[in-house]
C-alpha cells in the first residue's frame, strides 16, 4: 500500500490521512519484500527525518526501519479540526512484538478521545493481535484489518475474526496468488490490489476475480485499489469494465 510519513492527507484510495505514532518494522511474510515504506524511510532517513534515524536489522529490515515509538505524535489527531478517516501506522505495525502493549493502549485512547475521526489499523502481526485483544478497550470508531497476500496467510484471518472490532478488515494488497477457501464470515471488508514498485509481481485477474465474487456473494464491502506495475498508477484500477469502491457500512462488534 502507498502511504506518506506524515500526518497528513493520504494519497491511499481507500483513507483520507495517515498517522504513524510508530514507525519501522521487519518482514514477517512474502508481502513484505518489495515493501515501500522500508524504501521510504532509507530516503527519509538520508534527507534527515529525525523519526528515521533509527536502523533495523539488516536482514530483516533496514536504514532508518528500526522499531521505533514516537510519544510525541500520540497529539496529532487532537489537532484535526474536521473529522477524518485515518490509516493508522503506515509506516510502522501497532502490533509489532517490540511496541509494548501499554504504548498500544496509549494509542487506543487517543482514538477513543476523537470519536469524530474514524481509525484503521492493519497489522500481519495476526497472532499477538489475537493474544492481546481482550486486554484492550476497544472503541467504536476502530477499523481493524490483517493483511492476506496469499493462501500461506489465511491463518490471520481466523485470528481477526476473534477480534471484537466494530468493523473487521482484510487487506488482499499485494495479491500474490489466488485465495481458495477464503471464508468471509465475520469480515466485513475486503481491500484487494496489485504490487506497485520497480520490483513488482504481477497480479492475476482471476485472483482478484474471484476474491470480488467471495465478497459479493458473503454481502461484503469489496475495494480494487489497483493492478499496480512499476507506479501505482500503471495499470489503472478498473476491474471488468468499472471500480470497485465499496466501504463497510457500521456494524454491531461481533466475534462473528
Amino acid at each position: 500500500m502507498e502511504g506518506r510519513p506524515v500526518s497528513d492527507r493520504s494519497a491511499i484510495e481507500w483513507t483520507e490521512a495517515t498517522w504513524n505514532p510508530t514507525t519501522g518494522c521487519d518482514r514477517v511474510s512474502d508481502g513484505c519484500d518489495n515493501c515501500y515504506a522500508l524504501v521510504l524511510a532509507k530516503r527519509l532517513k538520508a534527507m534527515g527525518s529525525a523519526k528515521y534515524q533509527n536502523d533495523g536489522d539488516p536482514r530483516t529490515s533496514g536504514p532508518g526501519f528500526g522499531l521505533t515509538v514516537h510519544p510525541d505524535a500520540l497529539s496529532v489527531p487532537h489537532g484535526w479540526k474536521s473529522p477524518r478517516t485515518v490509516f493508522v501506522n503506515s509506516m510502522s505495525d501497532l502490533f509489532h512484538a517490540r511496541v509494548p502493549l501499554d504504548y498500544v493502549r496509549r494509542v487506543f485512547d487517543v482514538m477513543a478521545d476523537t470519536p469524530q475521526h474514524t481509525y484503521q489499523v492493519l497489522t500481519k502481526r495476526a497472532r499477538r493481535l489475537r493474544q492481546v485483544a481482550d486486554r484492550l478497550q476497544w472503541p467504536a470508531n476502530l477499523w481493524m484489518g490483517v493483511s492476506v497476500e496469499s493462501t500461506k496467510e489465511l491463518a490471520r484471518v481466523d485470528d481477526l475474526r476473534r477480534v471484537p472490532a466494530a468493523v473487521r478488515f482484510l487487506s488482499c494488497e499485494p495479491l500474490l496468488g489466488p485465495l481458495p477457501g477464503l471464508d468471509l464470515t465475520g469480515i466485513h471488508w475486503v481491500i484487494a490490489g496489485g504490487e506497485s514498485g520497480p520490483h513488482f509481481r504481477p497480479v492475476e485477474q482471476e485472483w482478484v476475480t474471484q476474491v470480488r465474487d467471495v465478497c459479493v456473494q458473503a454481502d461484503v464491502a469489496f475495494f480494487f485499489k489497483q493492478w499496480g506495475g512499476r507506479t501505482p498508477k500503471s495499470a489503472g484500477r478498473l476491474l471488468e469494465g468499472r471500480t470497485w469502491d465499496q466501504m463497510p457500512l457500521l456494524v454491531p462488534a461481533t466475534t462473528g
